[in-house]
């Protein structure tokens, strides 16, 4: 008696046949997905454009400045930029204060000028950075 040979053949044929299958079962079952929809503003929706944001400046030496768009910066007590951030609230609700705190000024400090912009409850309030580029 001779002795069995390895064959060296895949049988490919059970794979077909899951592969047929799997096939039919996507086709059936694609039409039955739902897709999701976005509702997406568009651009006639925005009544006005967003007012540019008052940078409150935050000086090394802790003093105050209030940089308002179209006007020149100017120096202020903590009380004073108080009553000009309500000032401004009261013009446009949504308008943005942006803290912009010198590299040398302690952290408190920034965080007493946030505070009190809390308090005036002032809804948009930002940290303004520097690109490290620079």
């Amino acid at each position: 008696m001779r002795p069995r040979r390895l064959k060296n053949e895949i049988n490919v044929v059970p794979y077909i046949d899951v592969m047929l299958v799997l096939l039919v079962i996507f086709m059936v079952t694609a039409p039955m997905m739902t897709t999701a929809t976005i509702d997406v503003p568009s651009v006639g929706k925005a009544a006005q454009p967003p007012a540019e944001a008052l940078q409150v400046l935050v000086r090394a030496d802790q003093t105050l400045a209030l940089l308002a768009p179209g006007k020149p910066e100017r120096a202020l007590t903590r009380e004073e930029l108080s009553q000009a951030i309500r000032a401004a609230q009261l013009k446009n609700p949504e308008q943005a204060v942006v803290i912009a705190g010198d590299k040398k000024v302690r952290y408190e400090a920034v965080l007493k000028v946030m505070d009190d912009l809390q308090q005036q409850q002032v809804k948009r309030i930002g940290l303004l950075v520097q690109p490290t580029g620079k």
